[in-house]
């Protein structure tokens, strides 16, 4: 059973996206992830440009907008999730200057993108301090 990062993390999550895993021909993978998935991120803006990937990590949503519990069984191939920055520092030097509403950017497996998101919403992203 998966443990909501808000529970491990005490704040909320960072921003929402909306997603859509790449089909394998699309250079995707070959199996959707299950909850749990740990990726990296990158800015479609910048990323023809400095290649950087960043460890922001999804926390998948039903259709309800609910967190999915459910970590032995895959995630749908579509759909929204929650953001989490795992450090305090390019939170603050990076992600509060880039992420707006809007912002498009990729789910990475190393350099190989895997799936693409857009914020929709902006939750703790200017609040949060990582207390860990």
């Amino acid at each position: 059973m998966w443990v909501p990062y808000e529970k491990i993390r005490n704040h909320p999550q960072d921003f929402n996206v909306k997603y859509h895993f790449y089909l394998p021909q699309e250079g995707g993978r070959k199996k959707i992830p299950y909850q749990g998935y740990r990726c990296d991120f990158a800015y479609e803006e910048y990323y023809v440009e400095d290649k950087s990937i960043y460890a922001i990590h999804p926390e998948f949503e039903d259709e309800l907008g609910n967190i999915i519990l459910v970590d032995d069984k895959p995630v749908r191939a579509s759909g929204t999730a929650r953001m989490w920055i795992l450090f305090q520092e390019m939170r603050e030097k990076v992600h509060r200057n880039r992420i707006k509403v809007g912002t498009k950017g990729y789910f990475m497996e190393g350099s190989r993108r895997v799936g693409e998101v857009e914020v929709i919403e902006i939750i703790g992203l200017h609040t949060n301090k990582e207390k860990l």
